[in-house]
């Protein structure tokens, strides 16, 4: 086999180059130096052996009777000499001698063959890796500039990671030959070749590590519903099941802790909060809000997304967290505005009117229409013995169980517990929203259904009762007539 077919076997085998894209760099090449010699290189045809052992350059020129362009015309009688058949407008390929060409023609090929390989590859680089952003990769810490760390992913160093400052963990340090695992965030064509942009900060890179370490999360029996992240300090976690049976929180953190701990050390003792997510955002601000107590949760403005939640003073600094860390978070995870007060701090704030309502309870479900409820049994989370219970007790409609909870009468009823009480009347008040009737419609119908008094009159005289019809008192006799008011 010649040197040229020993060279590009060599550059197919041991860099990875496909034949394509081979060729196509050599003839770049070719015609680079054509051109650079000749000025144009639009007539210039590259020829490859079956077997890749050689390759040749050709001018193609048309054959005219007499020559203006020698780069692109031949007379006939030249191109006789090379073929006995040829004739006027004829087109004949002439073979070029790659020697011929001046230095500087050379060296533009060789350019343009060096410039053509580095895209090729670069290209293939980026069609192996364009599917993969988002994907975990391994490399070692090679080196470290402006505070930008390079990783070592192999691929005999055809290809560069590079850990930007802003996707670093802040806690995290590494030493020469350390193991790094990242998430692809992106990739970058550089002069040097294809860069591969690394995450250490991705959210995604604990969801990652966690279906690693779970098999629950793995076979998609606890789905992780969000992640959020301060990477280096805390990572909030919703996760949920397919299966009542199976705790989702338990499964992550596995027994005395164990998974949990096996994903901590993956992120260098990161703290990691793993909780249940509910669709019902009032109890998934409660969640969110972990490993704070909150006593009750306000919704502000449900079409705003803004919430209040109430905690004992003892929880206050922990709901908050070290500059503010865990509600932010917490709001980040919900995706509302979590406003944390204190029961103290609450003092004179009207929030009756504030309570959660049934259309706030539907904002992470479908948008439904609310369902309009009236009695104690249609409320979810009431037991049917409770609400049998109170019906038993004349105490069916809501707005009856609220009047018999606030005067104290529905505290009494045998059978239910103080806590049973309690429960139903905070369903009521976070769940469903009391519409009034408008006084003054109600006062209408209330006349409209009532039959007016009929007007009595006295008379003037003696004060004995007469009728429109008389014209004369029948007790002192006095005359007097009815008139109608102007008015």
């Amino acid at each position: 086999m010649s040197e040229m077919a020993e060279a590009i076997r060599a550059l197919i085998d041991e860099k990875g180059y496909s034949v394509e894209s081979v060729k196509q760099t050599i003839e770049n090449a070719l015609k680079a130096a054509y051109k650079r010699t000749y000025g144009n290189s639009d007539n210039a045809i590259v020829k490859f052996a079956d077997d890749m052992s050689d390759v040749s350059i050709y001018s193609r020129k048309t054959v005219v009777d007499g020559v203006y362009d020698p780069v692109t015309e031949i007379e006939l009688e030249e191109a006789k000499q090379l073929s006995d058949d040829v004739e006027l407008g004829d087109e004949i390929d002439i073979l070029e001698d790659p020697k011929s060409f001046d230095r500087s023609a050379v060296s533009t090929g060789k350019q343009t063959a060096h410039q053509g390989l580095n895209e090729t590859i670069k290209d293939s680089l980026y069609n192996q890796y364009k599917d993969k952003v988002g994907e975990m990769i391994n490399g070692y810490y090679q080196r470290e500039r402006n505070g930008n760390i390079y990783v070592d992913l192999g691929n005999a160093g055809r290809i560069e990671g590079i850990l930007p400052v802003k996707y670093q963990s802040p806690r995290e340090t590494y030493e020469q030959g350390d193991r790094i695992k990242a998430i692809i965030a992106d990739l970058k064509k550089t002069n040097n070749g294809l860069q591969i942009v690394l995450s250490r900060s991705d959210p995604h890179l604990v969801e990652i590590i966690m279906e690693m370490e779970i098999p629950e999360i793995a076979d998609g029996t606890v789905k992780i519903e969000k992640c959020v992240r301060d990477a280096g300090y805390r990572t909030k976690m919703a996760v949920s099941t397919v299966r009542e049976e199976i705790d989702p929180v338990g499964a992550c953190v596995g027994a005395k802790g164990v998974r949990i701990q096996n994903v901590i050390r993956e992120i260098l003792g990161e703290k990691i909060d793993v909780l249940h997510y509910d669709t019902n955002p009032v109890e998934f601000i409660k969640n969110a809000l972990s490993p704070a107590q909150v006593q009750r949760v306000v919704i502000l403005d449900a079409d705003k997304r803004q919430a209040l939640a109430i905690v004992e003073d003892s929880q206050f600094s922990l709901a908050i967290g070290k500059q503010g860390q865990n509600v932010r978070l917490a709001n980040r995870l919900c995706d509302w505005s979590i406003d944390v007060k204190t029961e103290e701090q609450c003092e004179g704030m009207d929030l009756s009117e504030k309570a959660t309502t049934k259309a706030a309870l539907n904002l992470f479900k479908d948008d439904e229409p609310a369902e309009e409820v009236s009695t104690v049994a249609d409320l979810n989370g009431v037991t049917e013995r409770v609400a049998e219970i109170l019906k038993a007790n004349g105490i069916e409609d809501i707005v009856q169980f609220i009047e018999a909870y606030e005067n104290g009468s529905a505290q009494k009823i045998e059978g239910l517990t103080a806590e049973e009480i309690d429960t139903v009347y905070n369903v009521i008040k976070e769940t469903v929203e009391i519409v009034e009737e408008d006084a003054a419609e109600s006062a209408e119908e209330a006349a409209e259904e009532s039959p007016a008094e009929e007007e009595k009159y006295y008379c003037p005289e003696c004060g004995a009762e007469i009728t429109l019809d008389m014209t004369r008192c029948p007790k002192c006799g006095v005359e007097f007539e009815f008139t109608e008011d102007e008015e």
